[in-house]
């Protein structure tokens, strides 16, 4: 991998990562896991290292439900567009029967 070292602050915490990704990118999905975290420690308290690795899960889990959606929309969508082909089919048949 060709990358470079970058500096990131994620939940208060400094990493140096190093990653072929742009910086403005990863300082993004650094933003998106520190909100995580933010979201996952109550009001008040300091977000422990741990609170990092749920924050992880908790992200790999709504990226999860986001594929299975997806995968959803997917099926359903090309069941559709077949069905509609079948009409389609179906008229024209028809048609060149007159």
């Amino acid at each position: 991998m060709d990358g470079r070292a970058v500096s990131l602050r994620i939940a208060g915490q400094s990493y140096k990562v190093v990653s072929s990704a742009s910086e403005e990118e990863l300082q993004r999905l650094a933003d998106t896991v520190t909100a995580k975290v933010e979201e996952l420690t109550p009001l008040g308290r300091t977000a422990a290292p741990q609170a990092v690795i749920l924050a992880a899960i908790a992200l790999a889990h709504e990226l999860e439900e986001e594929r299975a959606r997806r995968l959803n929309v997917e099926r359903r969508a090309k069941e559709m567009l077949r069905r509609v082909l079948g009409r389609i089919d179906d008229a024209l048949d028809c048609a060149s029967d007159q």
